[in-house]
């Protein structure tokens, strides 16, 4: 069982020559092929994206005030609240995450993404620092993966103020692989159309594409006023509201996908141990899902 290192080097093949050490052994560690024996079917691939903020559980907005030393300074409860995240996450094949703390003061010096796959058993792990802040604060997104991914590229995305990034995945799937987009957009609207544009570049000319994350914007700004209403990305059904995680009243996590995609399950986890509620997906070829259909 390896662990990627904290940076990649932009090559869609891993590469050697990065920095792989071994994974602590892990609490129910199960790497997935998905390319199935002959005659077998393919299930759906498990995704889900989920805000962590930094291991902070938030139930009330005055707690961003009277709470807020917990983003600077450590405390007792947040690895407690990191292994009930990883009891969530636990159950999908990939899930990207985002507010991370590569380890600093305030969590204690723990890498929280090592420190989730570690008590979730994903194998597979990275953690990309976007916004290194020495021992104050390493800001960052991070992936679990239970399917060995073919290539992994680490990017840095444009904007006003620095320190946002996407990481690429490409994930083996049946016969082919999906490429798969982890994001944390600014809050400003002119960042994230340079973001997005920057997106948009990546995955022009890929077949099969999932784009999943905190986008910080309203699905219909997504789909008709950015970049990537230039592409052929689709949601879920019937999306709903994921902030503030005690009463959902925005959807700013979204995961999107490409027509050879279908999205068969989609839901809001009803779970406040963060400022965002979890998305989950599964998601499958369409081909396959319209098969089954026929055949219901």
């Amino acid at each position: 069982m390896l662990a990627w290192a904290k940076r990649g080097d932009n090559r869609l093949a891993i590469d050697p020559e990065i920095n792989i050490h071994p994974h602590h052994e892990p609490r129910r560690a199960e790497s997935k092929d998905m390319r199935p024996a002959a005659g077998e079917g393919v299930r759906g691939l498990r995704f889900l994206t989920y805000n962590i903020q930094v291991g902070i559980r938030t139930s009330r907005y005055r707690h961003y005030v009277t709470k807020g030393w917990k983003h600077v300074l450590p405390h007792e409860g947040r690895n407690h609240n990191l292994r009930r995240i990883a009891d969530v996450v636990s159950d999908y094949d990939f899930v990207a995450l985002q507010e991370i703390d590569a380890g600093s003061i305030r969590s204690g010096f723990i890498n929280q993404v090592e420190y989730i796959a570690d008590h979730a058993g994903f194998p597979y792990w990275y953690t990309q620092l976007n916004r290194d802040l020495g021992p104050f604060a390493q800001h960052g997104s991070g992936l679990l993966s239970r399917i060995a991914p073919d290539g992994m590229e680490d990017h840095r995305l444009p904007g006003a103020i620095p320190g946002r990034g996407a990481i690429v995945v490409r994930l083996p799937y049946a016969d082919t692989s999906v490429l798969v987009v982890l994001l944390h957009l600014s809050l400003g609207a002119r960042s994230r159309k340079l973001q997005l544009d920057y997106v948009k570049r990546l995955i022009d000319g890929e077949s099969h594409v999932v784009v999943m994350g905190d986008m910080n914007s309203h699905l219909a700004n997504l789909l008709f006023n950015s970049p990537l209403a230039e592409t052929d990305l689709r949601p879920a059904e019937n999306v709903l509201p994921t902030y503030p995680s005690w009463q959902p009243a925005l959807a700013l996590d979204h995961i999107l996908v490409s027509p050879s995609l279908s999205i068969r399950e989609y839901d809001v986890l009803d779970c406040r141990l963060s400022d965002h509620r979890p998305i989950s997906v599964t998601v499958a070829r369409a081909e396959q899902t319209a098969q089954q259909k026929a055949t219901v």
